[in-house]
């Protein structure tokens, strides 16, 4: 399957149910992939968005360290199914020449991603599946297909600026 690379384009709360929300962007076109995540999670990676340092290391903080102190390397993060409405992911590591993956939550993966500089990457499956995710949701739980994407397009530099806690 394909993988696309995705960047951060910004976190944020998403006003129907006031969760936090991590929206991707494929770096080569305007798709746009949005990620409900936990409040944790999310602190997590507005941490390391706003560059704040804190005065002990956080959990994937102290992953990083663990991986660094064994001489394994994040090679990239790969978001690779949506099933049941639940995003999953891989993590892909480099230890002494051997590709290992590790089962994640795409919040944690993201999270260590931003830690290690390295790349995150979206498979067109999960694309697609999200898509017609969006199309099918009903439309008590959501808003119409139509009106997430003018409100993920619409979205203000501000709306994905700072997160608020």
């Amino acid at each position: 399957m394909k993988e696309i690379e995705f960047k951060i384009k910004g976190l944020m709360m998403d006003p129907l149910t006031n969760s936090p929300i991590v929206v991707l962007q494929d770096t080569q076109s305007d798709t746009l992939l949005p990620i409900w995540v936990g409040i944790f999670e999310a602190n997590a990676i507005a941490l390391q968005i706003e560059k704040i340092d804190t005065p002990r290391p956080m959990t994937h903080d102290l992953i990083k360290g663990l991986l660094n102190q064994l001489n394994a390397k994040v090679t990239k993060v790969v978001v690779t199914e949506l099933r049941d409405n639940t995003f999953y992911a891989l993590i892909f590591l480099d230890v002494a020449g051997k590709v290992m993956t590790m089962d994640s939550r795409p919040s944690d993966a993201i999270a260590l991603a931003l830690r290690t500089d390295s790349p995150i990457y979206v498979t067109e499956e999960v694309i697609a599946k999200s898509a017609s995710a969006a199309a099918s949701a009903p439309s008590a739980e959501r808003t119409s297909p139509e009106d997430i994407k003018q409100w993920l397009e619409n979205l203000n530099p501000e709306d994905l600026g700072k997160y608020k806690m």
